[in-house]
């Protein structure tokens, strides 16, 4: 099934200034996450984040916050149990997901989203973990679930459909 931009919602998960350092290979994640956030907001596709805990651990990165539309703060691991299916437009049925730590809070969320009846693709480049073990883990039980992992170039081509999309030439500058 082709991902569709008038279903879709980019969902970033946890980028927050505090724990980006600790992340193997963070500024890599953080950067492919603000690519995404671009393309989705060139191409009208809602970008909603989650900050765990942020009285405590800070706000997502500004690269990131400057980008959403919404940020809902959170107490648990999965963003559902802190009502994040109430955020999402009516019309989402697919949900591209980024963000940290993969084996954790982006796994929790997105096993919570599967289990709600959404259609979950986790983008490779843009989750991490503190230790790639856990980042492969939790990509490995994703698509047990029924999430579909893909990249970064998947997603934006999908959403384009064709090359004669009129934001074809801005989301063609941000994938090269």
């Amino acid at each position: 099934m082709l991902i569709d931009a008038r279903q879709s919602v980019l969902l970033i998960v946890d980028l927050q200034q505090k724990l980006l350092p600790a992340i193997h290979e963070g500024p890599q994640v953080l950067a492919e996450a603000v690519r995404m956030a671009r393309i989705a907001r060139l191409l009208g596709v809602p970008v909603l984040a989650t900050e765990q805990m942020p009285d405590k651990l800070g706000p997502n990165h500004p690269d990131i916050a400057g980008l959403c539309e919404s940020s809902l703060a959170k107490q648990h691991f999965d963003a559902c149990a802190d009502g994040l299916a109430a955020t999402l437009p009516p019309q989402t049925r697919q949900i591209i997901v980024s963000g940290c730590e993969a084996h954790i809070c982006v796994l929790q969320t997105a096993l919570s989203l599967l289990q709600a009846g959404y259609q979950v693709y986790p983008l490779l480049q843009a989750c991490g973990s503190r230790r790639p073990a856990d980042r492969d883990a939790a990509f490995a039980r994703l698509r047990g679930a029924g999430a579909v992992p893909v990249t970064l170039e998947m997603v934006a081509y999908e959403w384009l459909g064709q090359s004669s999309h009129p934001q074809f030439r801005e989301v063609l500058k941000l994938v090269k």
